[in-house]
C-alpha cells in the first residue's frame, strides 16, 4: 500500500523525533469469545499490541508483562512477541505493525534490525491516557485500512500518526513526572520482598487506603498483592537453593519468612514439591549446552543449572522452568551467539557441561575451558540411547530405565486411542516458510508419529531428506487425509499463510474440506529429546480429542 509518512516531533533517548517518520504496515483485529493465544513470533517491524478487552500475559523478547488496563505494549524489530489473553466474554486485541525511518543525507532509511530498534526507544509497557480515545482510533484505523477507497487508506496512515502521538505524549509525561503511586508500592516489593511487609504499609507507600490498594493492585496487575509477594519470595528461594550447601532455615530468613516450616508449606503449595525434594533435584550444577540436553535431564528429574532459554525458541522450558534454571543461555544459535554463552558459563562455573557433539572444533575448544564436558553422540545414537548415555554418565541409569518403561506404557495407550480416532488416514507434515511449502520429516516425527504411534504417512518419510519443496499442485495430487502444519512464526510467512488458506486450491484439499488440518509448533516438534517426545504424544492425543487450542493462526482480521 502506498501512503505518506508524517513526522512527529518529540525527543527520544538517542534520536530526535523530528528526524524520524512513521508508516503503518498492517493492522489486525483479533476477536474471539473466550481465550486467545498469540504464538511467539519473530518480528522485523515495530509492533504495537493494544488489548481492548482481556487480561493475561504478554511476552516481549524475554520480558513477561501482566496485561494492565490503560496500557499498550510495544515490540521492536528483531525481537519476539506472544501471549495468552483471557476474557469473560469477548477477547479483543489490535496488532499494529509499523516502520520507522530516519533522515540521513537527504534521504530516509528504514530502521529494521534490533540494533536500530533500540535507537528509537518505544518498547515494553506504556501507560496511556485517555485510553478510550486510543481504542476509538484503532477502530477507525482498522476501518480505513480495509477500505477500497485509496483516500480512506491514506486516512488510516494519518490517523495512525495521531494514535502514535498520544502514546508518545503519555510516555513523555510519565517519564518526566513521578511514577504512579501504585507502581511505587510494587517497586518497593520488588526490592524489599524480604521485609515483613503488610498491606497497610504498602497502601501507605501508595498513599491510598488499604482496601482500595487491595482492589486496585489486583485490578491493575491481575494478581493480589500478597500472591505477588509470595511469588517474588519463592522465585528468590529457588535461586538461593541452587547454591551449594544452602540451608533451608537460612533461605527462609533471607526471603522474609521467620518460620522455616511455614516457608516449607508455602513452597510446596506454590511449586508442588517440598524444598528438600527441590534442592535434591538441584544438587549438582549441570549445564545443558543444547536444548535437547535440557529435555533429557528433565526426563531424569534433574533441573539444569544452566540451559538455553527463550520464550519462542524453547517455549515450554522457558514457561515452566525459567525461575528454576539459574543461568539462561541464548537459545538462538545464529552467528556467534555461542561465544556469549561460553562467557556466561565461565562466570557461572558449572561442575560439568553436557552437550551434543555437533559443534565445530573452535567452539569445542573454548567450551573445554569452562568445565569437564560430556558429549552425547548426536547422529550415531537415537534419542533412547542418548537418554541412557546421559543417565549413565550422571549415575541415573535406573531413573532412565523407569522413565522409558512409563513412556512405552503411555505410547501403547496413546497409539490405541489415536488409531481408533484416525483409522487408516494418511498424514502429511507440511512446513510453511516465507513463500514456500515443504514436506517435513525430522527424526522426532519419524520416530514418534510413524514408528511409536504407527500412523500412516502420505509421503515416504524414510526417503525424505528432512525437507522437500512442494507446490500446491503436488499437494493436491498427493491429497493427504490429515495435515499437520508447522508454520514459521514471522511476518512474511504469516502473510503468505493468510493468502494461501483462502485460495481455492487449498480449500479443495480433502483435509481442509473435512476440517482435518492441525497446527503444531516448533516446540516440541523440532526437538529430539525424551521430554519433547512425551509432549508430542500428549499433543497428538489432545489434537484428536477435540481439545484443539485457538491460536492467532486461525484469525485473519478478526474472522475465523
Amino acid at each position: 500500500m502506498s501512503g505518506h509518512s508524517f513526522v512527529v516531533k518529540e525527543v527520544s533517548n538517542n534520536l530526535s523525533l523530528d528526524d524520524l517518520s512513521f508508516r503503518l504496515r498492517d493492522i489486525e483485529l483479533l476477536k474471539r469469545n473466550g481465550n486467545l493465544q498469540i504464538e511467539q513470533q519473530l518480528t522485523f517491524s515495530y509492533v504495537l499490541i493494544i488489548v481492548v478487552n482481556g487480561h493475561g500475559q504478554l511476552t516481549l523478547g524475554t520480558t513477561e508483562y501482566r496485561i494492565q488496563q490503560n496500557h499498550v505494549y510495544a515490540c521492536i524489530p528483531g525481537e519476539t512477541y506472544g501471549g495468552e489473553i483471557q476474557a469473560l466474554d469477548e477477547t479483543e486485541i489490535y496488532l499494529l505493525k509499523f516502520e520507522v525511518f530516519r533522515s540521513t543525507d537527504q534521504r530516509y532509511e528504514c530502521m529494521v534490525n534490533e540494533k536500530d530498534g533500540r535507537l528509537f526507544s518505544l518498547q515494553g509497557e506504556i501507560q496511556v491516557f485517555p485510553f478510550d480515545q486510543l481504542t476509538s482510533l484503532c477502530k477507525s484505523i482498522f476501518q480505513y485500512w480495509d477500505s477500497d477507497d485509496e483516500l480512506e487508506r491514506f486516512r488510516s496512515q494519518f490517523t495512525f500518526q495521531k494514535l502514535l502521538y498520544i502514546i508518545l505524549k503519555s510516555r513523555s509525561f510519565l517519564h518526566n513526572g513521578s511514577c504512579a503511586a501504585l507502581e511505587l508500592a510494587k517497586d518497593y516489593m520488588d526490592h524489599y520482598y524480604y521485609e515483613n511487609l503488610s498491606i497497610e504499609q504498602l497502601a501507605a507507600i501508595a498513599k491510598i487506603s488499604p482496601k482500595y490498594f487491595v482492589d486496585l493492585f489486583k485490578k491493575t496487575y491481575g494478581i493480589s498483592a500478597i500472591d505477588y509477594l509470595t511469588e517474588l519470595r519463592i522465585n528468590k528461594a529457588k535461586q538461593l537453593m541452587a547454591q551449594s550447601h544452602a540451608k533451608l532455615k537460612d533461605i527462609a530468613h533471607q526471603i522474609g519468612y521467620n518460620d522455616e516450616f511455614y516457608f516449607s508449606r508455602k513452597f510446596k503449595k506454590q511449586v508442588g514439591v517440598t524444598p528438600t525434594h527441590y534442592m535434591k533435584r538441584r544438587r549438582r550444577k549441570i549445564a545443558a549446552y543444547r536444548s535437547p540436553i535440557t529435555g533429557q535431564l528433565l526426563a531424569l528429574k534433574i533441573i539444569p543449572y544452566a540451559a538455553p532459554l527463550h520464550p519462542k525458541w524453547t517455549a515450554y522450558y522457558y514457561k515452566e522452568y525459567r525461575t528454576d534454571i539459574s543461568v539462561h543461555l541464548n537459545a538462538y544459535r545464529n552467528g556467534q551467539k555461542w561465544e556469549s554463552n561460553i562467557e556466561k558459563l565461565l562466570q557461572a562455573k558449572p561442575e560439568v557441561v553436557i552437550s551434543t557433539d555437533d559443534l565445530d572444533e573452535m567452539e569445542k575448544e573454548k567450551l573445554s575451558r569452562v568445565a569437564p564436558i560430556y558429549y552425547i553422540p548426536w547422529q550415531e545414537k537415537n534419542w533412547r540411547e542418548q537418554l541412557l548415555l546421559t543417565a549413565e554418565f550422571l549415575g541415573e541409569t535406573q531413573e532412565a530405565e523407569d522413565w522409558l518403561k512409563n513412556y512405552d506404557r503411555k505410547v501403547k495407550h496413546a497409539r490405541e486411542w489415536v488409531k481408533n480416532k484416525v483409522k487408516d488416514d494418511t498424514f502429511l507434515i507440511l512446513r510453511i516458510s516465507k513463500q514456500n511449502m515443504y514436506v517435513h520429516c525430522n527424526r522426532s516425527i519419524s520416530d514418534i508419529l510413524f514408528h511409536d504411534l504407527q500412523l500412516a504417512s502420505a509421503y515416504n518419510c524414510n526417503q525424505l531428506a528432512r525437507d522437500e519443496r512442494m507446490t500446491i499442485d503436488q499437494l493436491i495430487e498427493l491429497d493427504p487425509d490429515r495435515l499437520l502444519l508447522l508454520i514459521r512464526q514471522e511476518e512474511e510467512t504469516l502473510a503468505y499463510w493468510k493468502t494461501l488458506q483462502y485460495s481455492l486450491p487449498w480449500q479443495e484439499l480433502s483435509a481442509v474440506r473435512n476440517n482435518r488440518v492441525y497446527f503444531i509448533s516448533s516446540d516440541p516438534w523440532l526437538e529430539y529429546s525424551a521430554s519433547a517426545h512425551e509432549r508430542i504424544i500428549d499433543e497428538m492425543v489432545s489434537l484428536f480429542s477435540g481439545n484443539r487450542p485457538k491460536r492467532i493462526l486461525d484469525t485473519v482480521h478478526g474472522h475465523i
